[in-house]
């Protein structure tokens, strides 16, 4: 049996026997997600927990002050950022600001192809943004939110990771991207999935991290994953499928034209998302 061959069938009956090692979240990330659903928590005590990691506060002020929340007016603390983020979002945008610490690997050879990964799961979080922003804008409906689609897009290939760790024991196997790519289209979806679960995550983000590479998932109403989708075959991750995806995108209504997804509004709003993880 090829080494890649061996490795699959290791990934399949480790997933069958629930044996798979799975990330899980940073200690900051877990902390602001209790932090939030204390239903006695107030900003400043927020403001408190999340100034225990002076990274996760930097970024924290740096999204405050971005076109992302739309303000002009400077914020300079924690406390202020907070305050302008509010509690309802500061949950999910301070988990996907703490994402990027499991995107790393002591592994030179895995630490480039995390990178890699990391570095395309963000173009696919601005474009997923962007999406979603010019449907706001369109439509007026507020019922899916930014802070939202921003975490959902950043786990929508989470499935990855134990892959790649689990291939690090078989450093052969990364002469072969091929056979990589072929692991993680079958078996990262299935992973994704258990990972959601696994972090008490909401249908919402299992839907995401399980389904978004298949086009028979189609949910009764637009959901994230269908900005998910317009966002990984904007970055070039469902090559086969971009027609697809885009005609479903249209037939949906979450986009109106798919010119819109190459407008120069599109553009200032995909990249005023990137910066937030500059």
């Amino acid at each position: 049996m090829s080494t890649q061959n061996a490795l699959l069938t290791i990934l399949v009956e480790k997933i069958n026997n629930d044996t798979l090692v799975l990330p899980t979240l940073p200690a900051i990330a877990l902390k602001v997600r209790k932090a939030a659903d204390d239903p006695d928590i107030n900003l400043h005590a927020m403001g408190d927990v999340i100034g225990q990691d002076p990274s996760l506060t930097a970024r924290m002020i740096k999204i405050a002050n971005s076109a992302y929340m739309g303000r002009t007016v400077k914020v300079n603390s924690i406390n202020q950022a907070v305050t302008r983020i509010g509690l309802r979002q500061i949950k999910n945008i301070a988990t996907a600001l703490a994402m990027e610490q499991l995107f790393v690997s002591k592994n030179e050879v895995v630490g480039q192809y995390m990178k890699q990964e990391w570095t395309n799961t963000v173009n696919v979080v601005a474009n997923s943004m962007a999406a979603l922003q010019m449907y706001v804008a369109r439509t007026k409906k507020r019922d899916l939110s930014l802070d939202t689609i921003t975490l959902a897009a950043l786990v929508h290939n989470i499935g990855v990771l134990p892959i790649l760790t689990e291939a690090e024991r078989h450093e052969e196997v990364f002469a072969n991207p091929t056979f990589l790519d072929v692991a993680i289209e079958k078996l990262s979806g299935r992973i994704g999935g258990s990972i959601m679960r696994e972090w008490g995550f909401g249908n919402d983000f299992v839907n995401v991290a399980e389904n978004w590479r298949d086009l028979g998932f189609i949910p009764d109403n637009l959901s994230y994953i269908d900005f998910v989708r317009i966002g990984a075959a904007l970055s070039g991750k469902m090559d086969n499928q971009k027609d697809a995806v885009f005609n479903l995108a249209v037939q949906r209504g979450a986009i109106e034209n798919v010119s819109d997804l190459t407008s120069d509004e599109f553009k200032d709003m995909r990249d005023a998302a990137k910066q937030i993880f500059a």
